[in-house]
């Protein structure tokens, strides 16, 4: 019987690897807050496809957190991934929130989620909190091990992360519980921070590489690449904008401006005079620079995962990036 996670392209899917150390990603990624109906409800098997269709594609890493539908994305990933040879696959999880049942009822949109709230979640970056959270984290997953763990958005616990939670996750890497380390955030500044002060392998840095927020590439870029600390881009699409810009579109989680409508509009009109598509054009533009090791894209769908892998694999000519330049968009 055929292997239904088995890729349509080459039968050993490009890896690189993370920083220094011995983790390896592919360049196209899969985040898994999307199967955990963020927003509006996903089933179990619209999950479960959607993690099956990004096998089919060649993709191999997965990454995850409890905060994704108050865990219900890894024990939704875990389920999808439960059938394949443990060291085809990479998988990170973060640490940050912990999660603690609660008996309050109603749901979780209040953080983006369309799920019961059965749990509540608690910000904890403490050396035992982090050790908590990734026991759970593996109990939902059904692993035994996790490849990479982030510190998630540690904005507002900055001494604490520093002090007392990356030492935690420095003490799990040479004990060799985890692979490679790092922080995931919506900021430069902290993420930077990390790449200068500290021995991470890998940062995960969300809507700050875009066509249209290029914050990332002014520090955080140059540095990872000075220290040979591997990103991960996430948000690729500013959480809508980049994908289909239109009035109402979201601009990082929340209405996008009209400027910024119409950049995104003059870009797309760009990107399509010289035969190629907006979400392309977005996705090539966070893998090109060399500190990037994968691009992550939210689906939660099979159909999503298929577009955006098309997307991945679309021509971007450079005559693009150069009339961009030219008009002052890029």
């Amino acid at each position: 019987m055929s292997d239904p996670g088995a890729p349509t392209g080459p039968s050993r899917p490009v890896r690189r690897r993370l920083g220094r150390s011995r983790v390896e990603v592919t360049p196209l990624a899969l985040g898994t807050a999307g199967i955990a109906g963020l927003y509006t409800p996903v089933t179990e098997e619209q999950a479960y496809e959607a993690v099956r269709a990004a096998l089919r594609r060649g993709v191999r890493y997965f990454d995850t957190a409890p905060h994704y539908g108050l865990g219900l994305a890894e024990r939704r990933l875990g389920a999808a991934l439960r059938e394949l040879p443990r060291e085809t696959y990479t998988v990170s999880t973060k640490a940050g929130r912990r999660l603690e049942p609660s008996d309050a009822g109603g749901d979780d949109l209040a953080h983006g989620f369309a799920v019961p709230a059965t749990h509540r979640r608690l910000w904890d970056f403490s050396a035992d909190g982090v050790r908590r959270s990734l026991e759970a984290s593996l109990e939902r997953l059904g692993l035994d091990r996790v490849d990479v763990v982030y510190l998630h958005d540690p904005d507002d616990h900055g001494d604490q992360a520093f002090r007392e939670a990356y030492p935690a996750l420095e003490q799990l890497r040479s004990e060799g519980v985890v692979g490679a380390v790092g922080a995931g955030m919506n900021q430069t500044a902290m993420l930077t921070r990390f790449v200068r002060d500290t021995d991470v392998d890998v940062v995960l840095c969300a809507n700050r590489h875009t066509l249209l927020d290029h914050s990332a590439a002014a520090e955080l870029l140059p540095a990872a690449l000075e220290r040979g600390v591997s990103v991960v881009v996430g948000g690729a699409f500013n959480s809508g904008l980049l994908a289909d810009p239109r009035p109402g579109a979201t601009y990082d989680y929340t209405t996008a401006p009209a400027g910024l409508l119409d950049r995104a509009l003059r870009i797309k009109e760009a990107a399509e005079r010289h035969g190629t598509s907006l979400r392309a054009a977005a996705l090539a533009h966070c893998a090109a620079h060399p500190a990037v090791a994968a691009v992550l894209v939210g689906a939660r769908s099979a159909a999503e995962v298929d577009d955006c892998a098309d997307r991945f694999e679309e021509p971007v000519p450079d005559a693009l990036w150069d009339e961009l330049r030219a008009a002052g968009l890029l």
